[in-house]
């Protein structure tokens, strides 16, 4: 007799109660989705793993701290057996027959009268894969078919075209330290979707080439000390193409509010009415000294980290950065925009107490295949800086972090 394919379904279990039969990595697995869909759960196992004493700890989930016994299912609307003990996995199995509970069974996936497909989502759609038959049955193809229909869609290259009114507005996506890689998930997938792209020097440039040749890029480049879009008129582009009902990114390097003055254009946005929303992004204060080996903290080194602008120089009257107190701490010092300032924010940190013996690392281009580190000293980092021709853009890192090697000597 042929086999039939199952029939796919969606449980809606919220506030619904699913048994969960054992405490170890598969249910670690599969407890933040039934979690996530609201279920009301009861895991029965006398021990479980740290995380999923965690969620209990939590609440998240009822433990009972004792074997299974018949009639833990009788009040399930679903169940997952997942114990180590082949007995009770055919006793529970027959339990929820008996009881008409859809149940899946780790052990023996036949025996059981539901099947888990592997599932991700993206944007409110959830893709669930389903080998149908038995004999072809192979987890690792099933996944890799989700992971490959779920990374298309983040960021679109698996294009889904929207039926209803999409919603318009502007989407401040921090692009992170360059690496077309270290871009967020959510950030990647609006790029994709945009009409409008008005992009920075600094963010992931290379991800523009992707964009379908209808998508307008505004360059919106604030090359230092040269050439420079006004922050109005970007404002006003921004403003001006969303009121046309377009789709607009931002699209900025590093953290939209980290020194990206994010906030001043969802100010500007806000007054004019248009809707904004805002993606993280990976910050380079972090994410180019992890590139180049360098943690900006460190156990038994620093305790913290300070993350500072140096586009003004410590002597300069526009100055809003505590030179001083900074030279007193003895953790990590992390300077951005300051290649041309170095001379004078060293100079300022040993008037104040740093020694001049302390680190200093610059990390030029992190996280592109042109990056590289330059390392000094306070007392010889101007000079370094001007034989090295280090130039914009450039994270400086001050502090003993900078010594620290992969064989962990200092």
């Amino acid at each position: 007799m042929a086999e039939h394919p199952a029939y796919p379904v969606g449980l809606r279990l919220t506030g619904r109660h699913v048994a969960v039969l054992g405490g170890g990595q598969v249910a670690q697995r599969r407890l933040p989705a039934l979690i996530a869909a609201g279920a009301d759960i009861h895991l029965i196992s006398p021990e479980a793993t740290p995380s999923v004493e965690a969620m209990a700890d939590a609440k998240e989930i009822t433990w009972h701290r004792r074997p299974y016994a018949e009639g833990d299912l009788a009040q399930a609307w679903y169940a997952l057996i997942a114990t180590s003990d082949p007995d009770a996995n055919t006793r529970a199995s027959a339990e929820a027959e008996a009881n008409r509970v859809w149940c899946v069974r780790s052990d023996d996936a036949d025996a059981a009268t539901a099947w888990t497909p592997a599932t991700g989502s993206s944007e409110g759609v959830t893709v669930a894969v389903l080998t149908t038959e038995a004999r072809g049955r192979d987890p690792r193809h099933t996944a890799a078919i989700r992971d490959a229909v779920v990374e298309g869609l983040r960021d679109g290259t698996l294009v889904a075209p929207h039926h209803r009114t999409r919603a318009t507005g502007v989407a401040l996506v921090g692009g992170g330290p360059g690496d077309p890689d270290l871009i967020t998930v959510r950030g990647r997938r609006l790029l994709a979707e945009a009409d409008v792209v008005i992009a920075d020097r600094l963010g992931p440039r290379d991800l523009l080439a992707e964009l379908p040749p209808h998508v307008q890029v505004i360059d919106a480049a604030k090359i230092p000390y040269g050439r420079f879009m006004a922050q109005e008129a970007i404002n006003n582009a921004l403003i001006e193409h969303a009121r046309q009902g377009k789709s607009v990114v931002r699209l900025k390097g590093g953290d939209p509010y980290v020194f990206g003055r994010g906030m001043e254009e969802l100010q500007a946005l806000a007054e004019a009415g248009i809707p904004c929303t805002v993606v993280p992004g990976i910050s380079s204060s972090i994410s180019v000294p992890g590139a180049a080996g360098i943690p900006v903290t460190h156990r038994g080194v620093a305790h913290e980290f300070t993350v500072v602008s140096g586009h003004v120089a410590p002597d300069d009257e526009r100055s809003l950065v505590d030179w001083p107190s900074l030279a007193k701490l003895t953790g990590t010092l992390v300077v951005l925009m300051g290649v041309d300032k170095i001379g004078r924010i060293a100079e300022t940190l040993v008037a104040h107490g740093k020694s001049p013996d302390t680190p200093v690392a610059l990390v030029q281009e992190g996280t592109t295949a042109a990056q590289r580190r330059v390392d000094a000293t306070l007392a010889t980092v101007a000079d370094t800086v001007a034989a090295q021709e280090v130039k914009p853009p450039a994270v400086i890192v001050i502090g003993a972090v900078v010594a620290v090697g992969p064989d962990g000597t200092v």
